[in-house]
């Protein structure tokens, strides 16, 4: 394997505490892979924005651009105005890059909390490809009369066939990729009989939402007639945040649009157990520009430095990042460290009811490694 280039951004608040972790666990199962990488940091943030009134200069962009993955800890800061740092960094990234894949796996580990009585890892593991450079996120509108009574505020979606198709075909492609025939499938024994294997649901609004996700379904629908052994469904994103929590099994691929996608995987995160379980990737899937990795949890400022936070969102950041680069069994192994982990109930960071520190979790992944 050629040398892997890592661009590094441990960001802001517990960013870096678990970003540390996620790299000795990069240090650990690369050796054994046999993967050979180099890391390069990148000082990108809140307190680089308040110190310089930089957030993302050029040179560092193209530095980035440069790199095979990036590997981000998270972007947030109390003392920045909202919304600087995200399209600043986190948007301009995903959009520049043409990360057009956010892809969130929901699975539930053995161990891990669930808030939903009566439902486990056997009712919850689903993956979420939301679409990641189009819809409300591209920022076309603004105001009018702003500040006075008559101030008008308008945001508009954009959708584009060819970047709602694109996302959509890879839904179908990483529904094939799960596997014929299994437990996860939300398929009855007739959807079997029929000769599906998987399937894959869009998650919209074309009731209300005419245009747009008119636009979505009829992709949908033809994207889906080129995968006879996946079956497509519909579900109207309320009936699917109610269905998420009472019915998980229901859901194996949901792929759905930038807004829409950003909420219901937050829900996700809760049924697999928290923020400090939910990995991320922003995909640039045909590998033009470098793809970024990232756990989902923000910042947390209110906890930065108090070294409790849990660094199991970002471990399995890097194993999506090896999924990424094509090491899965790298990625497998990490992932059955920290199920191991989970399985045994301890040690466990507070979010999870425990009383361990980021390091002591992140000890305890290198020796299940």
């Amino acid at each position: 394997m050629a040398l892997l280039k890592i661009g590094v951004i441990p960001g802001d608040g517990v960013g870096p505490e678990v970003t540390e972790v996620g790299l000795k666990v990069l240090e650990k199962v690369a050796a054994g892979a046999g993967i050979k990488y180099e890391t390069t940091p990148f000082d990108l943030g809140g307190e680089r924005f308040l110190k310089t009134g930089e957030v993302l200069p050029a040179a560092d962009q193209d530095r980035l651009r440069g790199c095979d993955v990036i590997l981000l800890g998270a972007v947030g800061h109390p003392g920045v105005p909202p919304g600087v740092l995200e399209k600043g960094i986190l948007l301009k990234l995903r959009f520049d890059f043409h990360q057009y894949v956010n892809l969130r796996p929901i699975r539930l580990f053995p161990g891990a909390p669930c808030p939903v009585a009566g439902k486990g890892p056997d009712q919850i593991d689903m993956v979420v490809v939301r679409e990641n450079n189009e819809d409300l996120y591209v920022g076309a509108g603004g105001f009018t009369y702003k500040g006075t009574p008559e101030e008008v505020a308008i945001q508009t979606s954009m959708n584009t066939r060819a970047g709602v198709e694109r996302c959509i075909r890879y839904a179908f492609e990483s529904a094939r990729k799960r596997g014929g025939g299994g437990a996860f499938a939300g398929l009855s024994q007739a959807d079997r009989a029929k000769g599906f294997a998987r399937q894959v649901t869009l998650v919209a609004k074309t009731n209300v939402l005419t245009f747009a996700h008119d636009l979505w379904r009829r992709a949908f629908d033809e994207v889906a007639a080129e995968y006879p052994d996946v079956k497509p469904s519909y579900m109207h994103v309320d009936a699917c945040c109610m269905r998420m929590v009472t019915n998980p099994e229901w859901f194996d691929v949901i792929v759905t649009t930038n807004m829409f996608g950003d909420i219901i995987t937050d829900l996700g995160a809760v049924l697999q157990g928290g923020m400090g379980l939910a990995a991320s990737g922003n995909l640039n899937p045909d590998k033009t520009a470098p793809s970024m990795f990232e756990p989902v949890h923000g910042s947390a400022p209110d906890i930065a430095g108090k070294g409790i936070a849990n660094p199991l969102a970002a471990v399995l950041s890097v194993a999506m990042m090896l999924d990424h680069i094509g090491a899965q069994a790298a990625g497998d192994r990490v992932r059955n460290a920290v199920a191991r982990i989970l399985a045994a109930g301890a040690p466990r960071t507070p979010d999870l009811g425990g009383e361990a520190g980021t390091g002591e979790v992140g000890r305890a992944v290198l020796e299940a490694l």
